[in-house]
């Protein structure tokens, strides 16, 4: 059993009233986006680029920082310590882009009402970004897609 350490960075989009969820059928989970930080990479461009990729929106901008936090996590045998970071944003346009096979197979984008969408995410750990997404969205008092770039 080995320990296993990483940085990880994703999106909560929201949108007209609604939060961009990934249906993940294959292990029945409903997840954000997100992914590996690369090397050289910040996590900023993590979560933009991740987002990006595994929902097919092209146009997203950061709207807040939303913070970090460690999950530990058994899988397949290994104990893991993941540093995940997520920033609210906003789509700047619903331009979509052709996804690689393996995200298009994996996610589907679903869009889900901000009142359900917290309780539809199968983790923990989501379920808290996703509702700090929601109230720095109420506090900005008007929808980011209506905020001036």
């Amino acid at each position: 059993m080995a320990l296993k350490q990483y940085e990880a960075a994703g999106g909560v989009v929201i949108d007209q009233g609604r939060m961009l969820l990934l249906d993940r059928p294959t292990r029945r989970e409903v997840r954000l986006p997100k992914g590996h930080v690369d090397p050289g990479e910040s996590p900023l461009q993590t979560a933009l680029r991740e987002t990006a990729e595994e929902s097919g929106y092209a146009d997203l901008e950061v709207v807040s920082d939303l913070g970090s936090q460690v999950v530990k996590f058994k899988f397949q045998g290994d104990d893991f310590i993941r540093t995940e970071h997520y920033y609210l944003m906003r789509l700047t346009s619903h331009r979509t882009v052709r996804r690689n096979r393996k995200d298009e197979a994996q996610f589907l984008p679903v869009w889900a009402p901000l009142e359900d969408a917290v309780h539809r995410l199968t983790f923990e750990a989501e379920r808290q970004f996703a509702q700090r997404a929601i109230d720095a969205y109420q506090r900005l008092g008007q929808s980011p897609t209506t905020q001036a770039s």
